[in-house]
Parts: C-alpha cells; structure tokens; sequence
C-alpha cells in the first residue's frame, strides 16, 4: 500500500505567533523561555494538523527560529570567530540571533536566495573555526515530535552537499569542506536512530542544478559514508525544485533507502521516471501536489499520473505521496479567507488542502478511484466552473496583440540621455538617495487597520498620510538627502499594494508566508489578465513633490518583480503574465512622467530569483525578463531618469541582461557582499550609473561615517566617482527611525566627504 508523507510545515503559527514572539524577544520586552514556549505551541500545532490528515511521515526538525540553514551552521559549529562563541558550546538564542541579524560590532551572515524561491537563507561561512558537533537541536527536535506523533515523526537535514555548496569563504575544496562534516552527520544519524527514528529525510536540492561528474562523485562518496553504518535510520534522499536531469543515473545509483522526486515543478523526473523505471531496493517518494502554487491539485490527472507510475514500478508498497517540496512556501490554510467568492475560494489549496488531497491520492490509488467519487466528482465541477469563468479582459488581449518591437526600446541612447536627465536635475557628485520605504510604526499600521475596519474615513486617513508625508520630506531635506522619496506609508508591502490595485489579482487576509527571519509576506494571486483600473501612485507622488524643490521619486515595482512575488495563474506562460503586468505599469509610468514627476524606479529585486535552476534555460527567461522591464519603462522621454534596484543577487552571470534593462541607474545590495558585487560591473563593462549600498539596512548597527566613506572609496577606485550613487541597499521599512536617521545623517556626511576630496 502506498503511504503519504510530508517535506515541512509554515512554521510562523497560523496567526504569525512565531514573528511577534522572537520580535519582542529581540525588542527586550520577552525572556528567551516565552518565546521557546509559542515556539514548541507551533511546532505541535503542526504537528496535530499532520497527524489529522492521515500523513504517514510528518516531518521534525524543519521548524526553525530565523532559518533552517543557520540552524546547521549552529549544529555544525560553524559560528564565525567575530560572534565571541566558544567552539562547542551550545548557541544561545542571543548569539542565533546576532549571527542572523549582526550585533554590537559583529556583522550578521550574509542572505541570499534560497534557490528560485522567495525565501532568503543565511550563507553558512567556512573561514572559521573548524567544524565541530554543537548541541543535539535535531535529536531533540525529532523526540519531541515523537511524544506527539510516535513513530510518525521523521527528521529532516539539511544535505551535507547542499550545506556546502551553498556556503562562502570556502578556504578549502569544496570536497574538503564536506568530508570534514560527514563526521558529524554520521554520529547525528546513530543518535537519531538510538532516539527511535526509522526514517531521515535529507534534503539535497542541489541535485536538481547542473552538477559535474566530480560533484557527482563526491555525492556518491558521501552517502556510501552515510549508509555504511548499520546504526543509522533509513535514508531518505530528498530533492525538489526540479528534474535530476543529466544526473539521474548519478542519483538512482546512490546506495540510500529511498530518493524524493518532484514531479510538478518541470516534466523532467516524470518522464525519466515513466521511461528508466526506478530502483526495486528503494521507495520512491512521489512529489505529485504542488508545494509551490495556491491552484488546487487535479485529482483526476494528478491520479492518473500515480497510475502510470504504479504500473510502471509493479508495486504499490515502496510508494509514498507527498508534496513536490516543503510546504512552508504555502499560507496555512484557504479557509481563513473570508472576503472572497465562493468560486474563487473553492480553486485554492494551501498548505492544510495540500495535505487532504495527499490523502485522497493515496485513498484513490489503495482502494480505488470508487472510494474517492465524490472528491473526484467535486473537483471535476470546480473545473468546468473555472473554464467558464471570465479571467480574460479584452483590452489587455488588444493592447498584447498590438505590441511592437519599438514598444521595449528607449528613443535615444544611454549617452545622450544622461547629458540631458543631468542637466533636469542638477544633480552633485556622489548624489544621496534611499530605496524607497521608511519604517511603518504601530501607528502607521493603526491607521491602516482603523480604515479597514470603518473607523476613520478615507479622506481622515489620506490627510493623515500627507502628515507622515510632510515630516518625512522636511527631514530629508535636514539631514540633506539630495533625491527625496514619499516614504511608502500606505503600502502595506511593495508587492501587494499594487496587487490590491491592479485587475486580475487577490488579496489574502491570512495568506502569509515566511520571506526571511520574522519577515513576512502576503503573496498576491493572479487570477486572471492584468490591467490597470486607474491610476495608482499618481496622486502621492504629486503630492509629495508639490512639498519639496528637490527630484522626488516615483515609487514602482516591477514586472518581474510582481511576478515572481505572486502566485500565479496556471493557464498562462509567465512571459504572458509578465507582459500583461508591464502594460499596467507602462500606464502608471508614464501618468507620472506627465504629472512631472523626472525620476520613476521601477524595483526588480526578484529579476534573478526567476532564473531557471539549469543553465541551458536561462536565456529564454532573461529575454522575456528583460523585456517586461522594457515594456513598462520604455514610454518616457530622454529626460525622465529610470532607476531600479536589486538586491540579494549574484550579478556576474546576469550582467548582460542588467544591462539590456537599459536602465539610467542601478541601486544594489552591496554591504553583505564585501564589494564582489561590483566587480561584475567593471569586468562587464557596465556603464550606466550604480548605487552600491553602503549600509546594511537589515542589520540594528549604526554604520559609522568613516565605515561608508571606505566603502566609496573603495566603489570609486572601481567604478570612478562619476558613475555612483550614495544609497542604502535596501528599503527602510522593517527599521525603526532610531537607527534610520543616525544612519542616514552619516551616510550623507560619507557622501560630503567624499565630494570634499574631490574638488
């Protein structure tokens, strides 16, 4: 019989308990053992909701309190010397807390990307101390969930492969670094297994990208290293994001007790799978249900797919059905969702209904599609309704078909552009900006619940946002910011602002998912073509800059962007989505052009993110990428100035479609990088301007003057003082205006300097 499993669980808590636990905690308003306590309360929640749905093997150790990777580093000892931690010692939640978020004069871990996803992970540093086992967090974790599941419960890790190859500062072969923590990972898996544990799930997504036949070897050591011992759980090698592509044979061959396949994302694995077979000795763990998308599953096809499979095994023990990753990129549950209709609603699944189709698969293929007619006859009805539902807006289906190659195309050269936006703008040396937001006290979100809720009226609350307005641009201008910003105050979340504005998306009231840390964000859902209604940052942005001399920038997000940060729909290829979502803000750009408006950034820090997972598909997606970037900016006259801004991005492999933006100015997260970033520009040859951020804005540090002037300086020798900007690396929002001023009054002073030295 086939069984059902899980990858990971939303660990924020269904009404984000998790976030405003280890906030106060970093705040000085809780003592470490509250936030242990809401945190143990999630995890059985989880738990109990798993073990509701009928899931055979319910996942442990996948709850974290910032990030599952910085919680390997933790395990694996490799907290870097800067942290004051002495090697073996347990890491305290201070010291956790530091390494994620930077401390009195220790610097957080950089965070990027975790790979074509929305979620940022901490690069684990390997120019520290050596490895060394530091507390028993995952047997813990895995006898805890065992009181609550028995035998159930099954650990989750963090592959040794993944864990390195995602690392930094490697002052070794990259096979160095994994032997030396192999180690570690063995005594794990005897103390899981003398804790009761059957299974481990080791989670190696590494193998889904292009992997050489060394990497491919070196994987083939280690899990013979793993599996050689007799003390030890079953293993269950877990990949997702993609197909194993050239690395199959690789993969199949690896002497592990069952290998995870997601068989939703691209058709890779399900055709090699449908045509190679898979190993008789192994149970294959069948990502069927979409850990990535909100569209409920078709059972009927979805059903159908497991059929084939069972066919083609010969067997249905050795069998288990399972989401195609974790859920933890899914909200917690459609049935929080109050506020739309019915038909609507009755088309999503989160992460709970991804759990309850697992089980009706598995019912369906053990009994028989009999036992699961009415599911099967419910779901064919929500179907026929969604094909006869109008998700199509004729005006956008025109406008695509209309489209030309001069719609993407600037109307003059870079060259001859900035001569004339200079010129508009006058403009010092080294000019000063921010990205865009500024921090959103409680009252700002008091406001904004109070005009939901009816109490103050839209006028109350529009004249009281022109006030958070006014004093912001009045500071700026003290602390002599040279292009101002209107501060975002009625933006809940870059994304989702315009989500709410646009045609074709919803709004969640409850569909949060985790982004990084405590930070999270409510993924819009694209239900149908995009358009835009009516202006939508028209008003501000005039407003804001009737209230200042000075350039104000028009605030956008981008195409890409909006795409990426969405869920989207099924029925569409994201180039058409992507395009649909460029003519709106097209609209948008150029209203604000006419209302006078000479800078408009358009942000795209996703534009990388959507990169797919193998090489050999990339370029199709840059060029529909790039062009959707075009498309919305390519309206405006020579002398209106387009920025964007990107940030947690590798740029070298990407520079030529950074380029092809044809952007006049580039802002960038720098400060976590130690200027690799820029070296990119410069071996590429780049040539517009570039805002390299000084400062870590994710960090509570204070950055000293001298600190940014070194950084400039360090910028200027590399990419000459006429291309700079002097910006932050990211928006201001999640900061409190106690570090934002002092921060940004030295930044101004860095920027003075600077300036100084080069007259």
């Amino acid at each position: 019989m086939a069984q059902t499993s899980n990858l990971g669980y939303p660990r924020i808590g269904r009404q984000r308990e998790l976030k405003r636990a280890i906030e106060r905690y970093w705040a000085g308003k809780a003592e470490e053992d509250e936030v242990r306590e809401v945190a143990a309360g999630i995890r059985a929640a989880a738990w109990q909701v798993q073990l509701d749905a009928g899931i055979d093997h319910i996942p442990c150790n996948d709850f974290t309190y910032y990030d599952h990777m910085l919680d390997m580093s933790c395990v694996l000892g490799l907290v870097p010397e800067r942290f004051g931690h002495t090697p073996g010692e347990p890491v305290s939640l201070a010291t956790y807390s530091a390494m994620a978020r930077g401390g009195d004069d220790a610097a957080a871990l950089e965070m990027t990307k975790w790979f074509d996803t929305n979620y940022h992970y901490l690069v684990p540093e390997f120019n520290g101390p050596a490895p060394v086992r530091t507390g028993n967090a995952p047997v813990d974790a895995y006898r805890e969930a065992r009181e609550a599941v028995g035998d159930r419960a099954t650990p989750v890790l963090v592959g040794p492969v993944t864990f390195v190859l995602l690392g930094k500062y490697h002052q070794l072969p990259i096979a160095e670094h994994v032997r030396q923590i192999v180690p570690i990972y063995q005594q794990l898996l005897a103390d899981l297994a003398a804790a009761g544990a059957e299974w481990v799930q080791i989670d190696e997504p590494c193998l889904v990208q292009d992997r050489v036949a060394g990497e491919l070897a070196l994987f083939a050591e280690v899990y013979g290293a793993l599996a050689a011992s007799s003390a030890r759980p079953k293993i269950m090698l877990q990949t997702y994001f993609g197909s194993l592509g050239s690395s199959w044979d690789a993969v199949m061959a690896l002497p592990v007790d069952g290998i995870g396949l997601d068989l939703v994302r691209t058709p890779g694995n399900q055709t090699d799978l449908l045509g190679k077979g898979f190993p008789a000795d192994k149970v294959l763990n069948a990502g069927v249900v979409n850990g990535r998308g909100v569209w409920r599953t078709n059972l009927d096809a979805t059903l159908g797919t497991l059929e084939r499979i069972v066919d083609k095994l010969g067997r249905k023990d050795g069998l288990a059905i399972g989401p195609s990753c974790s859920l933890l990129f899914l909200p917690h549950d459609v049935r929080l969702e109050t506020s739309h209709d019915a038909e609507v609603l009755a088309d999503l699944s989160f992460a709970d209904q991804r759990l309850e189709e697992i089980s009706t698969l598995a019912k369906g293929l053990n009994e028989g599609r009999e036992a699961i007619r009415a599911e099967l006859d419910a779901d064919r009805v929500r179907i026929d309704a969604r094909q006869r539902s109008d998700a199509h807006h004729a005006g956008t289906q025109e406008r695509l078909r209309a489209l030309t190659a001069a719609d993407a195309q600037r109307a003059t050269p870079f060259a001859d552009r900035i001569r004339e936006q200079q010129g508009r703008l006058g403009l010092p040396a080294y000019p000063t900006t921010t990205i865009g937001s500024f921090p959103q006290s409680g009252e700002v979100r008091s406001m904004r619940a109070r005009l939901r809720s009816g109490r103050i009226t839209a006028e109350e609350y529009d004249t009281w946002v022109k006030s958070q307005m006014d004093d912001l641009i009045r500071r700026q201008e003290e602390i002599g910011l040279d292009v101002l910003v209107h501060g975002e105050f009625e933006r809940t979340d870059m994304v989702e602002y315009f989500a709410e504005q646009l045609g074709g998306f919803i709004a969640t009231e409850h569909g949060w998912v985790q982004s990084y840390g405590s930070r999270c964000v409510r993924p819009p859902i694209i239900v149908g073509d995009v358009y835009r209604p009516h202006p939508m940052t028209v008003a501000t942005s005039t407003y804001a800059q009737s209230r200042t001399s000075r350039p104000m920038k028009g605030m956008l997000t981008g195409p890409v962007t909006i795409l990426n940060w969405s869920f989207v729909r099924e029925d569409l290829s994201r180039a058409e989505v992507a395009n649909q979502i460029a003519l709106a803000l097209r609209d948008e750009v150029l209203d604000l052009e006419t209302a006078g408006i000479g800078i408009v950034q358009i942000d795209e820090p996703a534009l990388r993110e959507g990169l797919p997972l193998r090489r050999a598909e990339w370029q199709e997606y840059l060029d529909w990428a790039v062009h959707a970037f075009r498309l919305a900016s390519s309206g405006v006259q020579p002398g209106t100035q387009i920025h964007t801004h990107m940030c947690y991005s590798e740029f070298n492999d990407i520079i030529d479609a950074i380029a092809a933006m044809d952007a006049d100015v580039i802002s960038i997260e720098n400060s976590r990088s130690n200027e690799e970033l820029l070296k990119a520009f410069t071996d590429n040859k780049y040539e517009r301007e570039i805002g390299p951020g000084v400062y870590d804005v994710h960090s509570p540090q204070i950055p000293e003057t001298g600190e940014m002037v070194e950084r400039l300086r360090n910028a200027t020798r590399v990419l000459g003082a006429e291309h700079l900007w002097v910006n932050p690396d990211c928006g201001l929002k999640t900061r409190g205006n106690a570090e934002v001023w002092p921060s940004l009054t030295n930044m101004v002073a860095a920027a003075k300097d600077l300036r100084k030295a080069a007259s």
